[in-house]
């Protein structure tokens, strides 16, 4: 039921097979992202309020990542990441509504040629899902699709394929799930690749009055921002309880993160004071720990086959190198710079207790950018044709929405917005704001980024922002298109 036909073939190494009960058959693959939800948001995370039973079930049964990060503290550049295995900056998806583009190489076409049969369920938000859109699910390596160009809410309208959007009755989270089943009964003993990106909890929010009601205390925002992570849950439950009734759950490599931090967006200021995110400091669009570290748990019984965690330091970018190493398949572009490493020690041997590389995290200036000649010519190929859910009591209907994307033809070689590096035990921040300058963090003693140890450890200051610099100036050589080798 699913097409093989790629435009390259990957090669396979001849390493072992993967090293599971089941070795001659690949382990299907599923990729899971929640919309804003931050990192003490779970129950196993300490949330003194919010119920995850699904959640801490994974977190206790499976490989608990304990300093998981979203590569980017806002949600598009995060799942460019995902879907490529390098910073968003690399291909210009600045931020919310800034594509990837076209000539970069993602997961689905790599996973496909190796026989696998792909999927795209729910937000998308790195280029237009419409059918002659480049930057579709479709154009991208996905055979199906039931799609939407950014977040959405209960009762969503998706596409299927590109075609036009359909309204689907019902609770986000439960539509996508369904259709992610019905695609893994389909594939026929073939192996999926199934990626749901789930709408919640991004805002505004919407839920049932029965997922809300147990938060109610709280007030109206947060028990309906609670109540969408209460029904998400649920139904990542009965996608768990499925593929186990279809005998696919021991043989299932299943990665659930969110795509950045906790959001304050759409809560009144009295009860912002009553949510919690473990301590952490600072909440989505902030390159602190609140708004980059996320609920990460990794499931796969035929090999994780006993609980255990890990603290040492995993990203968003980690996720396409880490498949392509567990399958021992090949990049076809092996001189393409990848942000990310392969985690195979650390989720199959379990040996893995310090990161080999840094972790970089940078904003960008993109205003400036849009003085420069876009990448598509044609504007109708980004045009959104999915709506965003509503602000509550709104009575006007969106305008009409372009993913964004242009051409950088100079390499930048100063560098003044927010960025972050993290190695291990230390993390160097540059924040944005009047007079910024370098700060440094033990994020081992203090993951709250109480005490700013730059002043007293200036030999670590200077080691790690010089490292930094340099992958910045390599991002800034992709930006101008060198990967592709066309040059803007």
């Amino acid at each position: 039921m699913c097409s093989l036909v790629c435009a390259f073939v990957v090669q396979t190494t001849h390493a072992a097979k993967p090293p599971n009960d089941q070795a001659d058959r690949l382990p299907n693959i599923v990729l899971m992202m929640s919309d804003d939800q931050g990192w003490g948001e779970t129950g196993y995370n300490g949330h003194p309020h919010l119920k995850t039973p699904t959640l801490d079930d994974m977190a206790g049964t499976g490989l608990r990542l304990d300093r998981f990060y979203a590569a980017s503290p806002v949600c598009t550049p995060t799942r460019a990441s995902v879907l490529t295995g390098r910073h968003a900056n690399r291909m210009g998806a600045f931020g919310a509504n800034w594509s990837i583009l076209p000539q970069e190489i993602t997961l689905a076409p790599l996973l496909r040629s190796a026989g696998y049969c792909t999927a795209h369920f729910g937000k998308w938000h790195v280029g237009a899902v419409k059918k002659d859109s480049p930057l579709s699910p479709k154009k991208l390596g996905f055979d199906e699709s039931l799609s939407h160009d950014n977040f959405f809410e209960m009762n969503p309208a998706l596409s299927r394929n590109g075609q036009t959007p359909v309204k689907i009755e019902g609770e986000g989270s439960e539509i996508l799930i369904r259709e992610a089943l019905g695609f893994a009964r389909k594939s026929a003993g073939k192996p999926f690749f199934i990626v749901i990106w789930f709408g919640s909890p991004h805002s505004p929010y919407y839920c049932s009055e029965q997922d809300s009601a147990p938060y109610r205390k709280l007030g109206d925002e947060l028990s309906w921002r609670y109540g969408e992570i209460t029904a998400m849950d649920r139904a990542i439950g009965r996608f768990r309880d499925g593929l186990a009734d279809m005998g696919l759950r021991e043989n299932t490599l299943l990665w659930f993160n969110s795509d950045n931090g906790m959001t304050i967006e759409g809560i009144s200021k009295e009860q912002q004071a009553r949510q919690f995110n473990a301590g952490l400091r600072g909440s989505k669009a902030h390159m602190y720990e609140g708004g980059l570290r996320v609920p990460g748990i990794i499931e796969w019984p035929a090999v994780i086959d006993q609980p255990r965690h890990s603290a040492v330091p995993c990203v968003t970018s980690d996720i396409l190198p880490t498949l392509l190493d567990i399958l021992n398949l090949r990049h076809p572009k092996p001189d393409r710079p990848l942000d990310g490493i392969s985690l195979k020690s650390l989720i199959v041997e379990g040996t893995m207790d310090q990161r080999p590389t840094p972790i970089g995290f940078s904003g960008y200036d993109w205003r400036s950018e849009q003085k420069n000649a876009p990448w598509l010519r044609d504007n109708s190929l980004n045009a959104f044709i999915t709506r965003t859910a509503p602000k509550r009591g709104a009575t006007k209907r969106d305008k009409k929405t372009y993913f964004k994307n242009h051409r950088h033809p100079v390499a930048k070689t100063e560098f003044h917005h927010s960025r972050a590096w993290i190695d291990n035990r230390y993390k160097l921040v540059f924040p944005k704001g009047i007079n910024p300058k370098h700060e440094l963090y033990d994020l081992e003693e203090d993951s709250e980024e109480s005490v700013d140890l730059a002043a007293q450890r200036p030999e670590i200051v200077n080691r790690m922002a010089k490292q930094m610099n340099a992958w910045l100036l390599s991002v800034e050589n992709s930006l101008t298109g060198a990967d592709y080798q066309t040059k803007n």
